[in-house]
């Protein structure tokens, strides 16, 4: 991203110092942040070496002419920052670099930022939830749980921010909530919702609407073998028109699945799981498999990255905003590092590429 591109959308963020004691630039200091967390920073202390090692870049662009802040200033203003309006900065930049195809998945699901707690109040650690695309890998937005609130309350908050038109929203069973449902398609969206016990009632009508077409154990034949274990996960779709018809709350239900998933280990343990789903979109077999394997890409392309390559979980910062728009800035990076195609790497290796090379940043 050059800093053209990046002044375009995020140069209007308010200020939160007062003028007279500003000393040095909200845009530079934004800007020298995410280029650090793209460098594999991890902390004030770690941005602030990031700006010094590169300080001559830097400068080479117009930026910190009169040399760098320390962490403590860095941490001062970036804590400070209203993270709405962050956050709707970035949302307005992925819609700028990233266009979504018609029926692409976007999955939905929260995380918890493990150490962003103040050690007074263990209850204070912050909750996120994210939208993540899953064809080109790349999070589109994301919010802050309420201290008093869960993921039900999130979620439309989220899809509020989003332009989900054409595409298929899936989300777990915490989602599951007619209002979450209607929501999303009254935007232009459909939904897959998985269905468990928080919806009883709609539990129990879509397996025994899916009970004529669901194999038991004897019919499912292993299909995939890795390290001595067995896997093999099979899908089936109906037509919703019973269950819509039973339950006409659900708007525009339209499809049924099942995905099984069995499982065989080299101790010899077998487990058999059904997940059922209803989504207002008309799919076919593959289309729901698609989906499906899809939505777990939040947790093994977004989630995993940021715990085991960029320490999410490890960063205990929690003053003020400091969790929360770090944690965007983190998607930020992520997201570039992502859409770098110039190389074909790992996050981590154009993470240390970046810290090491001026030129590649």
């Amino acid at each position: 991203m050059s800093i053209n591109a990046f002044s375009e959308h995020f140069a209007d963020l308010q200020d939160p110092r007062q003028t007279a004691k500003v000393a040095y630039s909200l845009f530079d200091i934004l800007f020298l942040t995410v280029c650090a967390v793209v460098g594999g920073a991890e902390g004030w202390q770690d941005i602030e070496d990031f700006g010094e090692a590169h300080l001559p870049w830097f400068q080479k662009r117009g930026l910190f002419p009169a040399g760098l802040p320390v962490d403590d200033t860095i941490a001062r203003v970036i804590s400070r920052l209203n993270p709405e309006q962050f956050q709707c900065s970035f949302i307005n930049w992925m819609r700028a670099v990233s266009s979504l195809s018609n029926g692409a998945v976007i999955a939905i699901d929260g995380k918890v930022l493990r150490r962003s707690y103040n050690p007074e109040d263990r209850a204070s650690t912050l909750h996120m939830v994210s939208a993540f695309a899953s064809a080109n890998g790349v999070v589109l937005g994301q919010v802050k749980t309420d201290a008093k609130s869960n993921e039900i309350t999130a979620i439309p908050a989220l899809l509020a921010l989003l332009d989900i038109r054409g595409c298929l929203i899936s989300i777990d069973a915490m989602g599951c909530q007619t209002a979450i449902a209607a929501h999303i398609v009254e935007k232009g969206g459909d939904y897959l919702l998985a269905v468990k016990g928080n919806q009883e009632r709609l539990s129990k009508a879509v397996r025994k609407a899916l009970s004529s077409v669901v194999p038991g154990m004897s019919d499912i034949a292993c299909v995939e073998q890795n390290r001595g274990r067995a896997e093999m996960r099979e899908y089936h779709v109906i037509p919703a028109t019973e269950v819509a018809r039973e339950f006409p709350i659900w708007k525009g239900l339209t499809t049924l699945g099942v995905a099984i998933g069995y499982r065989y280990d080299p101790q010899g343990k077998e487990s058999l799981e059904y997940r059922y789903y209803i989504s207002s979109a008309e799919l076919n077999k593959a289309q729901f498999a698609n989906a499906v394997r899809s939505h777990w890409c939040i947790e093994n392309q977004l989630h995993w990255v940021l715990d085991v390559t960029m320490k999410e979980d490890n960063c205990s910062i929690y003053r003020d905003n400091g969790a929360v728009n770090l944690a965007t800035v983190r998607h930020m990076a992520l997201n570039m590092l992502r859409l770098e195609s110039g190389k074909k790497a790992s996050i981590r290796r154009k993470q240390k590429m970046a810290a090491m090379n001026s030129d590649y940043l």
